[in-house]
């Protein structure tokens, strides 16, 4: 018989025979299994394979991987007793055992399962005592440091007051919240797969019926980065630099059919987007001009830099950069299409993200919105904490909207049943004083105010010097610009009955501390008189898009009269060009009559002292100036065909017929 044949027959394998009196031999036994361990061993000195139960010989190192798994460890299949390896199982199959082996394996068993319960409960006792001793000592490290913050963290450890998060841009979030995902998402066309965007956006998501994207040359690049803000512009290549062009000369014809053509060779031009969405509004097509905003959107965040980010915070877009504006401008546009559509959360969203890309200059003035879009969405606690925050620096109370929409929010929070008692009757507290100063501070927002919710003051208010119509004439011109903005805007929230009531307790109080002689009335009256002087532009940009017809109106004279374009209202002074359009010198400018009445009738005739290239009207050959006026005017003749009234028409005999 072969060797091989005789290791098969003891059920050896090679490589597992013991290689001398110094090799690797282990016996793993248990303690609860050393009584029942027998003296008996098999030829050479070595243990027989059926004795299993009770030991473990282990002559390959390999062998050693998983042996504390199979003592020690939980069972995973659910056979708690199942822990021997599968060459023993071999080996006790083949193996006839007695009754007396049995019953001493089944003990076994139960004693191994017995003994592998209470070490999981010693586990996870040590477990439970490791965590206390961790509690334990770091309370120690913050009693020696002195430092244990009580109650809730402060507001610095939260995040930063203008980040944005990602779901909150998605208007169908909000939706999905209130009508179901099922209505929101059943109207919704499958896309085609057909179609292939470059990437996932944010601000919007891509339709099928848009053109098929292509770069049409914005980019976006870095331009510094100092104390965690980083500054970004937007560029146009020289093949946007003529679209650019193209679209100016549209917009001056004042034909939006122009503007079509253009968009039928560049579809993902911003600012030919951004005006043809301001037409179809216009012309009441909401929907059109809503689409025609996102695809703009989309062109623009195609164009993000890898470093920009809309939800940090830090990332800034200077608005004295043309190209920047339209950015501003389509965000706006998209916040105030969500409004309408009752998505105030979402709306309130965008308004921080405009105002995170510049909240020292606040080009669009967004905060004299956020405060609206806040209390819509039901907000309160973003508009205390944005009001506990900026007041130090940004002095929100003088402004009208934050001086009264603040108070709301404190009494709207108050009406609520889930807070403590406690904290309830603080924000009444703290509501009725903040009231208190706001009516103090304009008492001209009280009788418009009433005027809009239908209310008929009592004749204590209505014929008191302090309410009465002296407030609202002594006022200054761009303080009730900023009142008729607000009133206009939120009048609907003080609707409510409650808060109907709580505003006019508080009013009696301001009148008793007026009688009284209070010198903050003084104060305030003097404070009136010397801030609100004149309305920076960027108040006068944020009345144009607002389109609020009583702000509008109030409007001085020398904003109302200047032209204002859709595509960039009321542009700064210190506007830095990148580049900038050729200018063509008006023929006005030069006293040229006769060039003038020629040009009405031919828009082609172009005299060529007209062209800067050509040095300007001291350039000018009048010999080929009348040349060409000749030319001009014979063409123009050639046009013109005359009908001999004496001779009769060959179509109509009768002599009835029509001129050419």
């Amino acid at each position: 018989m072969s060797r091989r044949a005789l290791r098969r027959l003891r059920g050896e394998q090679r490589g597992q025979e013991p290689l001398g009196p110094d090799a690797l031999q282990f016996v793993l036994r248990d303690d609860d299994d050393a009584e029942e361990e027998g003296p008996k061993r098999g030829p050479g000195g070595r243990r027989p394979r059926d004795a299993g139960k009770e030991g473990v010989r282990v002559n390959n190192r390999f062998e050693l991987i998983d042996v504390d798994d199979l003592e020690e460890g939980p069972a995973v299949n659910g056979d708690a007793g199942a822990v021997v390896s599968g060459s023993k199982r071999r080996s006790q199959s083949g193996s006839a055992a007695t009754k007396k082996d049995g019953e001493s394996n089944a003990s076994g068993k139960l004693r191994k399962k017995k003994k592998k319960q209470k070490n999981k409960k010693s586990t996870a006792e040590a477990l439970e005592n490791g965590l206390e001793d961790i509690d334990r000592i770091l309370e120690r490290i913050e009693d020696d440091s002195g430092s244990r913050p009580p109650g809730p963290p402060p507001l610095s450890s939260k995040k930063h007051v203008l980040y944005v998060e990602h779901r909150h841009l998605n208007p169908d979030t909000e939706l999905k919240r209130y009508f179901g995902a099922r209505a929101v998402l059943g109207e919704q066309r499958p896309r085609q797969r057909q179609r292939v965007y470059p990437k996932c956006t944010w601000l919007t998501t891509p339709k099928s019926a848009w053109p098929r994207y292509t770069k049409p040359g914005l980019s976006m690049r870095l331009l510094e980065s100092r104390k965690g803000l980083s500054c970004f512009a937007f560029e146009h290549s020289e093949e946007y630099q003529q679209t650019q062009l193209r679209f100016l000369s549209a917009v001056e014809s004042m034909e939006p059919n122009n503007i079509v053509v253009l968009l039928q060779t560049s579809p993902y031009h911003v600012d030919s987007l951004l005006q043809l969405s301001d037409a179809c509004r216009f012309q009441e097509d909401q929907e059109m001009a809503r689409d025609l905003v996102e695809r703009a959107l989309y062109s623009m965040e195609c164009a993000f830099h890898p470093l920009f980010s809309l939800t940090s915070g830090t990332c800034r877009l200077d608005y004295r950069r043309p190209e920047n504006r339209s950015f501003y401008l389509a965000l706006y546009k998209q916040m105030s299409f969500l409004e309408k559509r009752g998505c105030a959360r979402t709306a309130l969203e965008y308004c921080k993200l405009i105002l995170s890309l510049e909240p020292d200059e606040d080009p669009l003035c967004m905060l004299l919105l956020i405060d609206h879009l806040a209390l819509r969405a039901r907000n309160y606690e973003y508009l205390i904490r944005l009001f506990q925050e900026w007041e130090a620096h940004r002095n929100l109370s003088q402004l009208p909207n934050f001086a009264f929409s603040v108070p709301l929010a404190y009494f709207l929070l108050s009406q609520q049943a889930d807070p403590p008692q406690q904290e309830l009757s603080c924000a009444r507290e703290k509501a009725c004083l903040l009231l208190q100063q706001a009516l103090t501070m304009f008492p001209g927002v009280l009788m418009p105010l009433l005027g809009y919710c239908s209310v008929r003051p009592d004749a204590t208010v209505t014929c008191h010097r302090f309410f009465g119509p002296e407030a609202e004439i002594s006022q200054p011109p761009a303080l009730s610009q900023l009142i008729s903005l607000y009133l206009g805007r939120s009048h609907f929230l003080w609707k409510e009955p409650a808060t109907i009531s709580w505003l006019e307790e508080t009013v009696h109080e301001v009148l008793k501390a007026v009688d009284s002689g209070d010198p903050t009335v003084e104060a305030c009256e003097s404070r009136r008189k010397v801030l609100y002087q004149r309305a920076p532009r960027n108040i006068h940009r944020h009345v144009i898009l607002s389109e609020i017809k009583e702000a509008v109106a109030a409007l001085p004279p020398d904003v109302s009269s200047q032209p204002v374009l859709g595509f960039d209202p009321l542009p700064p002074v210190d506007t830095i060009y990148s580049y900038v359009r050729p200018e063509r010198l008006s023929p006005v400018s030069h006293g040229n009559t006769i060039a003038l009445f020629f040009r009405s009738l031919l828009p082609n005739y172009t005299m060529e002292g007209e062209r800067p290239e050509d040095g300007g009207a001291e350039g000018l050959d009048h010999n080929q100036g009348l040349n060409r006026l000749m030319l001009a005017v014979r063409d123009m003749m050639a046009n013109f065909h005359f009908h001999d009234l004496e001779a009769p028409h060959e179509d109509h005999p009768e002599g009835d017929g029509e001129w050419d």
